[in-house]
């Protein structure tokens, strides 16, 4: 990345930016230093096309600021600059410091920004939750996909109010049934819903890839500092050509999210995008001052490491304040516990210090977990510095990375150049001590199987097993959902190994019951309807949604993950039990085979695993008898059984036994 910058791309200030009401009046400020002038626009309602038009006043650091008399709480505003080296006035732009939106729903998503009265909101004493690292069983989840399936029983699906309503089959309540103690939300922060209209040319190019126009999962954030605003709208679908967030209401509903979840003692991470801007938005900051917020190529063009169009570029001052500053709101005004960073690799590493050590001021339990790729690849530096990341080694490893051609070790396979030593690493937190390791402390390897991303756990099971094809019509959705017996035995076993490893847990929604996703054949324009998805991000339907009744059909695996999540809670050998305090079981003819014995103060378990599809493991004990927590069919806290001098592990199980 490049750091030396023309002159105005130094600039910086530690100036309070955006609308804020000071000594009974309303002030505005702008960071563009390259902007020959600009004036705010104030409007009556965010329909209004002309607004009053106000001057502003620039310091000698870019800092454009004009203040009105009065609390202007609700006031609906907008920028327009001109550019020194241009002579047309850009389009309205929102405030990247704005704190609620309301967006007009159309790919080029015009905005206004809404004044917002700060801290004045009832939290019944509600404080972070903070927990141990080591502790965290993180849920994935998107708030919409919670309660959208009208299986979920909500009287307001798809909605924060949705998520968080008592008594219903779907949302908080089941969230609460399984036993995680954290949430991480898909993107969250206002923004941009809509792609370009689908075989229509628009920005260089022809939409040929979604035939939804949708960012349903929401990586294409348009305002940092705002709540999304469809999840306050109580509609069935999204509606093109209309005003969402008008009300501002989506304010005080993320916050009572926020309290419901920390009234039921799980903490909420935000999954965060600070990498790249919302792509086909105008009035954003391409049109505020692109030179300075964006990253450009030897010929002029926006660099997309990303994958996006548009990177930010965070070591500009400015940019790492506002990333910065948007971290510490959502901290303080909203009760955030953490947060997860999308493609951290192409934040600087500058930001990347200051962003945890500001952010632990504030609460030195805050959780900062990232994805450790976008333009590079390097858990070991963000571990160095003190950040959590994603182990795709242990996804990989233990999964596999691609279901055609390359299963993984619950498969009987070896992917990639992993083997017996790799798996032993994984169970010890992935830490850079074994060959290939990653981590510095066990607490930052981020141990899943299954994310957003890619095939779910289950699906890819189901091509694995050759059950069902990529290219394969389904065509009875609950028959495909419904697991097998060699199915149901796979997924257990990849819960037990993830369930029972050193380091930070995370699973994906639906993960618990091998949520499948079919794509729905809503879309006929979608020439793969019907196929299993891997790459669900634009689909705002049934592909996406949660369909509680396949909990049910899959009652047996959720039940199961319900019984380890269990064990994992109540045990902290699963959690705590330091390196040496793990010894290994020696087999020598079962590559496939694991087991360990572990101590940890008066705790004393030995784990066991036979990935090997075909053949027995017989494991000798050590003296003593051995309660059976967790067998190849159920898991829990309670004695299910004993053992004495051995066990005979069958092929693709495995069994958890506590020192009687």
């Amino acid at each position: 990345m490049n750091n030396l910058y023309p002159d105005s791309l130094q600039s910086s200030s530690d100036k309070k930016l955006g609308s804020f009401v000071e000594n009974g009046n309303t002030c505005f400020r702008l960071f563009a230093p390259n902007a020959a002038s600009v004036s705010l626009f104030i409007f009556d309602s965010p329909e209004d096309d002309n607004g009053i038009e106000y001057i502003m006043l620039s310091d000698e650091n870019g800092v454009w600021e004009t203040i009105l008399d009065g609390e202007k709480y609700g006031l609906y505003y907008g920028f327009k600059i001109k550019q020194k080296k241009h002579k047309t006035i850009e389009p309205l732009c929102i405030d990247p410091y704005a704190k609620a939106v309301a967006e007009f729903n159309t790919y080029s998503n015009p905005a206004r920004s809404i004044v917002i009265k700060e801290g004045n909101y009832d939290w019944e004493n509600d404080e972070w939750v903070q927990r141990d690292w080591r502790d965290l069983i993180i849920y994935e989840m998107h708030i919409r996909d919670m309660t959208a399936h009208m299986s979920s029983g909500s009287d307001f699906p798809g909605t924060y109010q949705g998520l968080i309503q008592k008594g219903k089959k779907g949302g908080i309540d089941y969230i609460k049934s399984l036993g995680v103690n954290t949430v991480e939300l898909l993107p969250a922060q206002e923004f941009s819903n809509i792609e370009i209209p689908y075989g229509e040319f628009a920005h260089s190019s022809i939409n040929t890839w979604n035939p939804y126009e949708r960012n349903h999962w929401g990586y294409m954030t348009s305002a940092y500092f705002a709540p999304e605003s469809y999840y306050s709208e109580n509609t069935k679908e999204l509606e093109w050509n209309k005003w969402y967030g008008v009300s501002g209401k989506q304010v005080n509903d993320f916050k009572d999210m926020i309290k419901a979840f920390h009234k039921e003692g799980i903490a909420v991470i935000m999954d965060v995008v600070y990498n790249h801007n919302s792509q086909y938005q105008t009035g954003s900051l391409k049109e505020i001052d692109k030179k300075y917020y964006f990253r450009f190529d030897d010929k002029g063009n926006f660099k997309s490491n990303s994958g996006t169009g548009n990177d930010l570029k965070t070591e500009a001052p400015m940019v790492r304040k506002m990333i910065i500053d948007s971290i510490l709101y959502w901290m303080k005004e909203y009760h955030v516990d953490g947060f997860r960073f999308d493609l951290a690799k192409l934040i600087d590493w500058e930001t990347v210090e200051e962003i945890i050590r500001e952010a632990k001021k504030i609460n030195p339990f805050v959780i900062i977990v990232c994805e450790p790729w976008g333009g590079g690849y390097d858990p070991e530096g963000f571990s160095l510095r003190g950040w959590g990341s994603w182990n795709d080694q242990i996804r990989n490893g233990v999964k596999g990375e691609n279901p055609v051609h390359g299963p993984g070790w619950i498969f009987g396979h070896w992917y990639g150049d992993n083997n017996p030593d790799r798996i032993k690493s994984y169970v010890n937190g992935t830490l850079a001590r074994d060959r290939k390791g990653l981590f510095q402390k066990k607490q930052h390897s981020v141990n899943y199987l299954e994310s957003h991303d890619g095939y779910t756990f289950g699906d890819f099971i189901r091509i694995a097993t050759k059950d069902v094809r990529p290219d394969d019509i389904i065509k009875d959705i609950d028959s495909n959902a419904l697991l097998s017996p060699a199915q149901l035995k796979l997924n257990m076993l990849g819960a037990l190994f993830l369930l029972t490893s050193q380091g930070i847990i995370m699973i994906h929604s639906g993960q618990e019951f091998a949520r499948s996703k079919v794509i729905a054949k809503s879309d006929s324009r979608d020439k793969n309807a019907g196929k299993l998805d891997h790459n669900s991000y634009d689909k705002d339907n049934e592909t996406n949604y949660i369909n509680y009744n396949h909990s049910d059909f899959n009652k047996e695996l959720a039940d199961y993950y319900r019984g380890l999540i269990l064990l994992r809670n109540k045990f902290r050998a699963f959690r705590r039990t330091a390196y040496e305090d793990i010894s290994f079981f020696k087999i020598y003819d079962n590559d496939f085979s694991l087991g360990y014995h572990m101590k940890f103060e008066d705790e004393e378990f030995i784990v066991l695993f036979n990935a090997a599809p075909k053949v027995d493991e017989e494991f000798k004990l050590p003296e003593g008898n051995w309660e059976i927590l967790v067998d190849s069919e159920k898991a829990g806290i309670e004695k299910i059984g004993e053992a004495t001098g051995k066990i005979v592990v069958r092929p693709v199980s495995g069994y958890v036994l506590r020192k009687g």
